[in-house]
């Protein structure tokens, strides 16, 4: 049986505060990759993202983005194909409601809020699995708001994952937190991985790039820079033409580190 593209930009220009953020993109991830979208800021990155929650449009109908085969989906659609992580998300969403509240309204597409809907044990049930999921199941009871980064942030995972979608997409997934938490919250991109669902990262750093992450693109200014197998695209020569400076790539037990002024 094939399946659709998960997602799919033909032709996509957007323009964002009288500038092209994405320029005719055209780009293609299935639903059974784990991908990386890797840029530096001001590449279009955060516009990619937006324009798959279908916050921003392509200019004057240049181009079509299609999530899951569809261009035109809708919010219940979009939650059990794709589920979507960002900071911008997280700030939205600490409020004074406990944590499993909130992964429960994930079922409803609300921040917490749970009126007027019926929530089921099922889905109760549903939510606090979720939370053990990704080793957050003793905030259960805390309020969003009293979260640090790291716990709000498994939290948000835990209220994409409650309608099992195919795929995460996760917008700069380590960005406020420690080192030791983003150290934690990378392996937990790598147990949800293992259960079976796909990762899309879209990050401008390369320590992001977990070893499940077997294709990486390369955006710069709108464009699709390079795409190709992570162990090709990932280069000193290719990414220091990306950022536009000397770079030094190593890698080491299956994680990326990148020295700015280094040499190769």
């Amino acid at each position: 049986m094939t399946f659709p593209p998960l997602i799919q930009f033909e032709n996509v220009t957007i323009v964002r505060s009288g500038r092209w953020a994405l320029d005719a993109l055209n780009l293609s991830i299935d639903s059974n990759e784990n991908v990386a979208i890797l840029g530096p800021n001001g590449c279009g990155k955060s516009t990619f993202v937006k324009a798959i929650a279908g916050d921003v449009r392509p200019f004057a109908g240049k181009g079509v983005v299609r999530v899951g085969g569809k261009a035109r989906w809708n919010l219940f659609e979009l939650r059990k194909t794709l589920g979507i992580v960002s900071n911008e998300l997280q700030a939205t969403c600490a409020k004074e409601v406990t944590a499993v509240d909130l992964v429960v309204s994930g079922f409803f597409g609300s921040y917490g809020v749970l009126e007027p809907y019926e929530v089921t044990q099922e889905q109760w049930d549903g939510a606090n699995q979720a939370l053990q999921s990704v080793d957050a199941g003793h905030l259960a009871k805390r309020l969003t708001s009293e979260l640090s980064s790291g716990e709000g942030r498994r939290v948000l995972v835990a209220r994409a994952l409650v309608n099992a979608p195919k795929a995460l997409l996760f917008d700069e997934p380590t960005t406020s937190l420690d080192m030791k938490s983003a150290h934690l919250f990378m392996n937990t991109l790598r147990q949800i991985c293992a259960n079976g669902t796909n990762l899309v990262l879209v990050t401008h750093h390369v320590e992001e790039i977990v070893p499940e992450i077997r294709r990486v693109i390369l955006l710069k200014h709108g464009k699709v820079f390079l795409d190709g197998p992570t162990e090709a695209v990932m280069t000193s020569e290719n990414l220091s033409s990306l950022f536009e400076t000397q770079i030094a790539l190593d890698r080491s037990c299956g994680v990326y580190r990148a020295q700015v002024g280094g040499r190769n």
